[in-house]
């Protein structure tokens, strides 16, 4: 089938031969003209062409940023606001555009003004790294009026220190901004054949989890996190904010969060201007723990970001590794300074040339020879047979520009040739001739003396914003607001949000997993949904937690109709969602007569009374759960009795049975944990609480829930000892001298201040829970010269212990040098054993057996309770 027809001599030619003959050209054009940055110059060409604008307007002082946009139109082929949001952009990166002017808020996401009110020039920075006219490779502009580069001779890993977003055809790419600082210092490390990492750093701080980041590879993800800290027990404050969200973006997502019951906050205030301040202030009754985990769970306070480093070069899209450009970037460095090197080294041999031949010309009078000659020719004829004699030693041939620039001469300057300077001026160009070939044969040292002197001049206040930190991971579950009544009807089998007619049970989270136990002895986990029937005669219903080993059921049920009686404790730690589990016996007639869900293992003790039996002597009896073992929910458990009971009272509530939980503290994530992970900080129970101090000299005492944060900058984070004084050494800015003091702590959850002084020159300097230390001091010269003996003081000694609000006693009173404290070996405590169950290869704890008679023998029976 022909695509083209002729008629009356006009060619048509098919939709479909246009798709296929064009779409690829249109899919180039927005790869390499639009989308895709350059690797060599970390540009796209509107930014190209908006900075090589800005070098021709070049002058020193501020030009209005529509004027750039306007000069940048010879160049790029598009409409000024294009040019002008691309522009911002640059400038808002602070690294190669000088802003004057309202040129909007990254923070915020407010907009740049109008770009006739707002000014711009290139940085020192960019004037030294990103251009040099003579190692520029150019091209027509689209119009044939103008030259511009191809790419611009940048000798510096720009891509990787802007970072880079575009949507092609087919392709996109995603380069996160990194630290201008770690990447010259990475640099560096290549041309010596070190290794290297990099990671991103972004302008608006944050936490950045770089666990999976893949080294920027397509496939690599990084969470981002807002930094939340508690102000004081009810107003959590966001300084820092993750990448690509605004204070606006997160404001929305808290609020839909809030409005969906996910979180339960009362009201956010925003006072965000060069620094990000957002307030938000919490009900009385929630936990500022939980919440700001909540925060990251269910809003824009935590994002996961997807690299893809996709890059031009030559004229072909590559997927490669954050690693991999700043090598390619370091070696175009190199390649583009040794073609710098060579270009002065022409320059410099040419500048010491024509000084031979000027020096020749004018010491050996040649001029005169050329008074008499009347044609031109016979000028550069005659000058050319001078030179001749005196050239042997000069670089390379006389041409005839050479000539025709000696004729250019003028007379003052020969009348006042000094021979001596033209000696000290080629003895100079000749010094850096030697010098520029000494770089060239150590071009490598020569690079890293470059890399570091850029980072000298431009590196000293581009510190690392975003602080890297292996992130905990959060069950959204646990965190979860209870936003939603729950409902049962015992009878008809029904649990649910929408029984608003039936029993009301408890509030929780849409997101939870609620358990029910029915009296035949089925146990099912279902989600809380608005109605669900999980089946008749339900006894019991409670929300449930994956692995939660702390809430143990207590069970006393007959197998069958008319089996014996067992009991039992267990935990429910992993099911299958919506599969009923038989925890009595698969016997039909089976039935729960005593249940009791205890959250923190308790044991009670309960009453049971046979019905009358002639065999049985003693017809009522006490027992008590904490002489089970906790054993599987599989297990058949233990013996009650093999005769009718006619029923069971509670006589005594239970106290919890499980040991105390060791607890350790992981600093990489910062998170208490149960599992083994860091510190340990010792075994908890009850009302056992962790002490922290932070440099403000903030004590607190928190629980040791493992939802808990330590985000501060503590200086102590153990085990409290109500009985154990806290003894501190700080010192007073107001009255220049150090104090100590000793105190102890009100057992209470609110912030305690220690630190009388509130001067901005006072600080701790040491603070610490241990009985025995001393303190050595070192004291400075005073004004005579001299230098006081150092002492050891002990702290238990020097000073009683006092109030938390007093000023302690003056430490000494000659200048101090330094405080050495010297801490006394902690006796280790002795581990409390926590027992563990024996159990098969499956798993499960095997039957203890009958735990005991409870009955004496009579007439020969025994009956076994």
């Amino acid at each position: 089938m022909t695509e083209e027809n002729s008629y009356e001599g006009e060619s048509l030619k098919k939709v479909s031969g246009l798709y296929r003959d064009w779409f690829l050209d249109y899919a180039s054009y927005v790869i390499l003209d639009r989308a895709i940055p350059s690797i060599f110059d970390g540009l796209k060409p509107v930014q190209r062409r908006i900075l090589h604008s800005m070098r021709e307007l070049e002058d020193g002082r501020y030009n209005k940023v529509a004027n750039i946009v306007g000069n940048t139109m010879k160049y790029h082929p598009h409409g000024d606001a294009s040019i002008t949001d691309a522009m911002v952009q640059i400038g808002q990166k602070e690294l190669l555009i000088d802003t004057q002017g309202n040129w909007g808020n990254i923070y915020t996401g407010d907009s740049a003004a109008a770009a006739r009110y707002i000014e711009a020039r290139l940085t020192p920075f960019a004037l030294e790294v990103v251009f040099n006219p003579k190692t520029t490779e150019w091209v027509k502009s689209y119009d044939g009026r103008n030259n511009e580069p191809v790419d611009l001779p940048v000798k510096f890993p720009l891509v990787l220190a802007q970072g880079v977003e575009g949507i092609g055809v087919g392709l996109s790419t995603k380069i996160l901004p990194h630290n201008f600082n770690e990447l010259l210092n990475a640099s560096v490390a290549y041309l010596k054949g070190k290794k290297f990492e990099l990671f991103p750093d972004f302008q608006t701080g944050g936490l950045l989890d770089v666990s999976e980041y893949n080294d920027g590879f397509r496939g690599g993800k990084v969470r981002a996190r807002a930094r939340i800290s508690q102000l004081d027990k009810h107003t959590l404050v966001v300084t820092e904010l993750p990448y690509s969200k605004t204070t606006g973006d997160l404001i929305d997502s808290i609020l839909k969060a809030n409005d969906k019951g996910k979180i339960k906050i009362k009201k956010i205030e925003d006072n965000t201007s060069d620094k990000v301040e957002i307030l938000i202030h919490l009900h009385n009754d929630v936990s500022p723990d939980k919440t700001i985990d909540a925060l990251y769970a269910f809003t824009d306070c935590q994002v996961t970001i997807s690299p893809n480093a996709c890059v031009i070069v030559g004229d072909k899209p590559i997927f490669t590794s954050v690693s991999e450009i700043l090598k390619i970037n370091t070696d175009h460095t190199v390649s583009l300074l040794k073609k710098e090197l060579e270009i002065e080294l022409h320059e410099l041999q040419e500048s010491w040339h024509f000084a031979s031949l000027e020096r020749i010309f004018i010491e050996n009078r040649i001029y005169h020879d050329i008074e008499e000659v009347k044609s031109w020719e016979a000028v550069i004829t005659t000058i050319d047979e001078g030179l001749k004699p005196h050239t042997e030693h000069l670089l390379r041939e006389v041409t005839e520009d050479d000539i025709v620039r000696l004729t250019e001469i003028r007379i003052k300057r020969i009348s006042r040739f000094d021979l001596d300077k033209f000696k000290e001026n080629i003895a100079a160009l000749e010094g850096r001739i030697e010098q520029v070939k000494y770089h060239l044969e150590h071009l490598i040292d020569y690079a890293i003396d470059y890399f570091n002197g850029i980072q000298k001049k431009y590196g000293k206040d581009r510190t690392r914003r975003t602080e890297l930190r292996i992130f905990d991971t959060i069950d959204a579950a646990k965190v979860a607001v209870a936003n939603v009544k729950y409902y049962v009807n015992y009878a008809e089998g029904f649990v649910g949000t929408s029984l608003k007619k039936d029993d009301y049970l408890f509030d929780c989270s849409d997101i939870d997993d609620i358990i029910t136990f029915r009296r035949d002895g089925t146990m099912q986990v279902v989600k809380a949904e608005p109605k669900t029937f999980v089946g008749k005669d339900i006894i019991h219903v409670g929300i449930w937690k994956k692995n939660d080993t702390r809430t143990v059921y207590n069970m006393i049920y007959r197998e069958g109709k008319t089996g014996p009686y067992y009991m039992k404790r267990f935990s429910v730690t992993s099911i299958t969602r919506n599969t009923p589990y038989p925890l009595a016996s698969e016997q039909k007639g089976s039935e729960i007569l005593y249940f009791s869900a205890n959250p923190n293992g308790e044991a009670e003790v309960v009453n049971v009374l046979l019905k009358p039996n002639a065999r049985i002597r003693k017809q009522r009896f006490e027992i008590d759960f904490s002489d089970l073992a906790i054993k599987g929910r599989n297990s058949r458990g233990n013996l009650v009795t093999k005769y009718s009971i006619r029923k069971i009272d509670l006589k005594e509530e239970g106290v919890s049975t499980l040991a105390p939980r060791k607890i350790w503290f992981d600093d990489v994530v910062k998170r208490l944990n149960a599992d083994g992970r860091g510190a340990l900080l010792g075994t908890f129970k009850g009302d056992d609480k962790i002490l922290t101090v932070n440099t403000r000299g903030d004590a607190r005492l928190v629980s040791f829930d493992l939802s808990n944060r330590f985000d501060d900058d503590y200086l102590i984070l153990e085990k409290w000892k109500p009985e154990q004084p806290v003894f501190c050494i700080y010192f007073d800015g107001d009255k220049g001298i150090y104090f100590i003091k000793r105190f102890l702590l009100e057992n209470n959850t609110n912030i305690q201040n220690f630190m009388p002084a509130d001067h901005p020159k006072s600080f701790i300097e040491y603070v610490g829970t241990v009985s025995g230390c001393s303190a050595e001091i070192t004291f400075a010269k005073d004004k005579t010269g001299k230098t006081k003996d150092p002492e050891t003081v002990d702290v238990d000694e020097f000073i009683s212990v006092k109030g938390i609000k007093a000023i302690g006693n003056q430490f000494v009173k000659d200048k101090i040098k330094s405080i050495s404290i010297i801490v006394p070996e902690i006796p280790q405590e002795p581990e409390e054993e926590i027992p563990e169950e024996p159990r098969h290869e499956s798993g499960e704890i095997p039957e203890e057996g009958i735990i005991k008679n409870l009955f004496e023998e009579e007439n020969g029976n025994s009956s076994l309770i």
